[in-house]
């Protein structure tokens, strides 16, 4: 999600990756509105920032698929590179230390 900054005006002028004083409003990435904002005003770090908030929802994507082709052994896990065994591991981890501390894991990276 993306907090949105507002002119006075109702306009969106400014993007941020976390709430602040002047952007409590959440947007989904796929807005209509924030689109439109970016496409008027496509400054690098707008992209930057739409870029790096989306790019958490393709790692979850890519754990779950993963997942799911090893449940269907398709491939096995130790076929996986060394490294990307160890950050599979090591996500996996904080996901169920997550959960156990009652935080809701898929709406979290």
């Amino acid at each position: 999600m993306l907090y949105v900054e507002r002119a006075e005006n109702g306009r969106i002028i400014a993007l941020h990756g976390s709430a602040g004083p002047r952007a409590s409003e959440q947007k989904a990435i796929l807005d209509e509105e924030l689109i439109e904002f970016i496409n008027q005003n496509s400054s690098e770090d707008s992209y930057k920032l739409l870029l790096s908030l989306s790019d958490a929802g393709v790692i979850r994507i890519l754990e779950d698929l993963i997942d799911l082709l090893i449940r269907k052994n398709i491939i096995h896990f130790t076929e996986l590179p060394q490294q990307a065994q160890e950050r599979i591991m090591t996500r996996s981890r904080v996901r169920e230390k997550m959960a156990s501390l009652n935080f809701i894991v898929d709406d979290i990276l």
